[in-house]
């Protein structure tokens, strides 16, 4: 769909222009980013205001939603009618709000979890791993990779069967919400040591500032890439 306007430009123009380097811009055409470049008797491309537009598309929703994404999208810019283009869209708007809303709960989860009282220990209260996956609503093998990860290690009956203590369970419950809003396991790592020694909010709740930092840059990414479409659409 060349045609925001009739100047054409060798591939090192729109190199300079979109920030990515000659060979880029030639991937980014092959894998349908760009739209195919005009080519002159001897070969050479001639490309187009459209192709620097959708290279800076490009760049800002690979940082809103990834490469994978990024790419299916401006597929879609340049193949698709405009109502499922814009179904694109509003579904990478959308994932990121859900994204907001499970951090929002995460932090209020765990902020309520933190505060409970562990006191009154008893044998009983005490969790399997079919127990504990059955009442986080995960899988059994989750909590054993949680526990090979250092995220949350529990104790070992007589026959080496893992045994959750309160405490332990209330690791598990931190732990689960942090990893549906989407925090990493190696970050977690390094966070649960912090809140078995002291509970300390502050250090959660640092990271889940960080989580919606994170969200916000992608945010502004998706809308900068859908202003950058609005000249070529």
């Amino acid at each position: 769909m060349p045609g925001l306007n009739s100047t054409k430009m060798r591939t090192v123009a729109v190199a300079r222009l979109s920030g990515y380097s000659v060979q880029q811009v030639r991937n980014l055409e092959r894998d349908g980013v760009l739209p195919p470049a005009a080519r002159t008797q001897s070969g050479y491309r001639g490309y187009e205001q459209v192709h620097v537009q959708s290279a800076l598309a490009y760049r800002a929703f690979a940082a809103g939603v990834g490469p994978v994404e990024a790419k299916r999208i401006m597929r879609g810019v340049h193949r698709l009618p405009r109502p499922e283009l814009l179904a694109l869209l509003d579904a990478a708007h959308a994932r990121l709000d859900a994204e907001r809303v499970e951090l929002k709960e995460a932090r209020r989860a765990v902020e309520t979890i933190s505060a409970e009282s562990i006191d009154d220990v008893r044998e009983s209260d005490s969790m399997t791993v079919s127990e504990l996956a059955m009442a986080l609503g995960v899988r059994a093998s989750t909590l054993r990779h949680w526990d090979a990860e250092g995220l949350v290690t529990p104790e070992r009956d007589p026959a080496r069967a893992r045994r959750y203590t309160p405490a332990q369970v209330r690791d598990a419950r931190i732990v689960h919400q942090l990893r549906k809003a989407g925090y990493r396991i190696e970050p977690l790592r390094a966070l649960m040591p912090e809140l078995r020694r002291a509970p300390r909010l502050a250090d959660v709740g640092a990271a889940l500032d960080a989580r919606d930092i994170a969200i916000a840059a992608r945010s502004q990414a998706l809308f900068d890439g859908t202003a950058a479409l609005s000249t070529i659409l």
